[in-house]
């Protein structure tokens, strides 16, 4: 069996799902109104959002009050039977986005054991972007004295013939549908099946097969390379949390047998890179405060760039005005891994702050202000991200965004992480 497998998955009942369900905790983090309008719209109401803490509130004085209140709402939803538990359960999900694009996917668990996320892992489970170990501890917060998880990891599986998750959706007439609502917010519609013993088997055959190291290696042109199946798509620092959190438990019982612990594992979904509601968006840059004729001296020099075509290229935005330049030195099989370890480099000489951008019209918008220069980097391939990890190891951050904040993923299922 590969790292991915059936968990003892909670789901909430008799309930109304739609107030349930909530989006990522890790989304609208500049945007403490959108928080405050889903606690309105859920009212008295049973939900998920009572059981995370949205990382807005996380630099608050009044956070550890919050998560007091958390674990103790945990309690509450336990004891008075909020949830019914689906044993050794895996649940195949439809998404239809608000774009009516219908992402498919799998709830299970991940093996913990076989995750790493430092730069370099040959685990089979790796880290898709750099994880800053600083945005663990206070995260580890909220898992320390957790009764339960509930997950918004979303792992990709490099899956082109789609012969693990696909097949399912012709077959979900005959499962059981355990849950079916409308998402808040523009979260469209979601769906989920219990797997039968046959399918479940099917899939897990099926992952098997995808894992096999002599059809790896056939699949990327390697030899002698440790297989990566699962590479993280959304949720890597509660990935990393969850890890840490196993570690703890591990270090203060030396020698106590942790193998069969519930917190070994961690939940998620896996999801088809292939799916076409997956769409990837390049993150661009802007840097502001600095001396922007020095640092365009500086990156010419670090990555060669000219004006000469090659095939990696970034565009430089100067007071709205665009220029396409080439890197012929290259410190990354992307354009943006060349430009963010150039930059990591150099601004701490040169001065500088970088910010992350979304859409080239607002690189347009700053670039306009004095000291600040912009950068559009080029999508980056669906079929680049899995060789990339493996010759990179996990990626620059901010390498890549995959969809808008209300298609990221929404709580439903949870899972028990205590004995």
């Amino acid at each position: 069996m590969t790292a991915f497998r059936p968990a003892d998955i909670l789901l909430p009942k008799d309930c109304d799902l739609s107030k349930w369900a909530v989006v990522a905790c890790d989304q609208y983090t500049s945007e403490p109104e959108y928080w405050a309008e889903l606690k309105e719209l859920v009212g008295e109401s049973r939900s998920a959002l009572d059981l995370i803490l949205p990382e807005v509130y996380l630099g608050q004085s009044d956070v550890d009050k919050r998560i007091d209140t958390i674990h103790s709402k945990m309690k509450e939803y336990i004891a008075s039977g909020t949830f019914t538990e689906y044993k050794d359960a895996l649940i195949y999900t439809e998404r239809v986005q608000d774009d009516c694009k219908v992402r498919a996917g799998l709830v299970g668990c991940i093996d913990l054991e076989e995750y790493d996320y430092q730069k370099g892992s040959t685990s089979s489970v790796r880290a898709t972007e750099a994880t800053v170990v600083e945005r663990i501890p206070p995260r580890l917060k909220v898992r320390r004295g957790a009764d339960i998880e509930l997950t918004h990891i979303m792992i990709l599986i490099d899956d082109e013939e789609g012969s693990v998750i696909e097949p399912l959706g012709g077959k979900k007439g005959s499962l059981e549908r355990v849950y079916d609502t409308p998402l808040s917010k523009k979260g469209g519609q979601i769906s989920g099946y219990l797997l039968d013993d046959k399918s479940k088997a099917s899939v897990l055959s099926a992952l098997d097969k995808l894992g096999d190291k002599e059809g790896f290696e056939k699949r990327y042109g390697l030899k002698d390379t440790p297989v990566l199946l699962y590479a993280m798509g959304d949720g890597n620092h509660s990935l990393a949390t969850a890890k840490a959190y196993y570690e703890e438990l591990k270090a203060a019982s030396p020698g106590k047998d942790l193998s069969g612990h519930p917190a070994r594992y961690a939940l998620c979904e896996i999801v088809n890179l292939h799916s076409p509601a997956l769409e990837f968006e390049a993150i661009h840059r802007i840097v502001t405060n600095t001396d922007t004729e020095a640092l365009m001296g500086a990156l010419t020099k670090t990555l060669s760039l000219s004006d000469e075509p090659a095939q990696q290229k970034i565009t430089v935005v100067k007071n709205g005005v665009h220029t396409d330049k080439y890197i012929h030195s290259p410190l990354s099989k992307l354009s943006v891994g060349s430009l963010q370890n150039a930059l990591d480099t150099l601004l701490p000489e040169i001065g500088g702050e970088v910010d992350y951008i979304h859409g080239t019209e607002v690189v347009d918008k700053l670039s306009r202000q004095e000291n600040a220069i912009g950068f559009i980097l080029p999508d980056m391939a669906k079929s680049e991200l899995f060789p990339t990890v493996i010759a990179d190891g996990a990626l620059p951050r901010k390498t890549f965004s995959m969809g808008h904040a209300w298609d990221k993923r929404y709580y439903m299922e949870a899972r028990r992480i205590t004995e």
